[in-house]
């Protein structure tokens, strides 16, 4: 059995203002053709297909046009899709009745049964005659007991799932969407650094002892977990901010044979690259100088995208005008100009970009306004947890 992983689309992302349909058609359109080639068994997305609960229209029909060449082009392809914390869990399953006809499953929510038990059952989808995948989306507070922790909590899921499947497979696949214990997150990341909903990471070392492999996502930086080979995280098929720019962007292969599991990275040339003039704040000049090296041209949807980060002494009323100026006839889509002081204060005071405020956690924000009201406590974890549900809630009804 062959299957791909892969996870954190975004679809719908706009950054810094600039629409990214073109880059997720490349890459549609090139997995899309991975699959065919390699004639793939199944296809599992581990959640964060848009970018935000309510996504626009164009990329909901990006998705769904995929969704439609991929059964047309392979008929014989299994495909799973389980919902992220960026995903509106009831927008993404709400088509599920209509595709189950076309062997694709989706699941946003971890189901109840009419006496509000959870639906094991519903989480389990087969994928052949003796294997399965556990399709466990993103576990929100109130998907576990309330006396357990987040971590007993997702690992209680799985470990039930486990021992109802094992009756009747050999092969289990597990996905999720998580922050797993012993993943590294990309440096200076702040979208990253915030660890989902405020929870706690999750201790996924029991799952390499139950599962053939495990199929996350929310990390954007393709990785093994915790040194083990079978745990992965796909990464992100393009980077999302600057702090990811080196990262590779990839799908992974699974092979499984026999009992033995094979795994591959198979490498996703990003179409738009992201780049910094350098990678740390340089003196104006330095700046100006290294702008006039940039290539010349149109400025169109292949144009890669740049930051600027100025080292300064004192206000420069002027800077922006500068820069603006400098890359004027170049190909490049200026992003953003931060100015640096010489001990790594940014002292920009202009208003704060959609991306920058989408990287915000609600839950931190109301961290630092309880530590700045009643000085350096923590918030009590009872509160903590009633802001989690809240968040959560208003995320599920948007």
């Amino acid at each position: 059995m062959k299957i791909i992983h892969t996870a954190d689309w975004h679809l719908g992302q706009t950054f810094y203002g600039y629409e990214r349909a073109y880059e997720h058609r490349i890459f549609l359109s090139w997995l899309a053709k991975q699959i065919s080639d390699r004639e793939i068994d199944a296809l599992l997305i581990s959640g964060d297909v848009f970018d935000n609960p309510n996504p626009s229209a164009e990329a909901q029909s990006m998705f769904y046009d995929f969704i439609k060449r991929l059964t047309t082009e392979n008929p014989q392809l299994r495909i799973v899709i389980t919902a992220g914390n960026h995903d509106s869990a009831a927008r993404l399953e709400a088509p599920a009745p209509i595709l189950e006809g076309l062997n694709v499953t989706i699941r946003g929510i971890v189901p109840r049964t009419a006496t509000r038990e959870t639906d094991y059952n519903k989480l389990i989808v087969p994928l052949g005659e003796n294997s399965c995948c556990l399709a466990v989306p993103y576990v929100r507070q109130g998907d576990y007991p309330t006396d357990k922790s987040y971590n007993d909590g997702v690992n209680g899921i799985y470990s039930a799932l486990y021992e109802i499947a094992r009756k009747q497979y050999d092969t289990i696949i597990a996905m999720g969407h998580m922050h797993a214990t012993g993943s590294e997150i990309s440096q200076g990341d702040r979208s990253e650094r915030t660890i989902i909903g405020g929870l706690d990471c999750v201790d996924t070392s029991t799952f390499a002892k139950m599962f053939q492999y495990t199929a996350l996502g929310h990390l954007h930086k393709a990785q093994k977990c915790a040194g083990d080979d079978n745990i992965r995280y796909s990464g992100a098929p393009l980077p999302m901010s600057f702090a990811e720019r080196n990262n590779r962007q990839s799908v992974t292969l699974v092979t499984i044979e026999q009992g033995t599991t094979q795994i591959d990275e198979i490498a996703f040339d990003a179409p738009v690259k992201l780049m910094s003039i350098y990678p740390q704040a340089k003196p104006l000049n330095d700046i100006l100088e290294k702008a006039a090296t940039l290539p010349q041209g149109d400025i169109d949807e292949k144009s890669p995208f740049i930051e600027i980060r100025i080292l300064i002494k004192e206000p420069e009323p002027t800077l922006r005008h500068q820069i603006e100026e400098a890359i004027k006839g170049r190909s490049v889509r200026l992003t953003r100009i931060e100015a640096v002081t010489e001990h790594g204060e940014s002292t920009m005071n202009a208003p704060m970009t959609y991306e920058e405020l989408k990287e915000i956690d609600p839950l931190t924000l109301a961290t630092d306004v309880f530590k700045r009201s009643y000085g350096q406590n923590d918030m009590p974890e009872k509160i903590k947890n009633m802001l989690v549900k809240v968040i959560d809630e208003a995320k599920n009804k948007i």
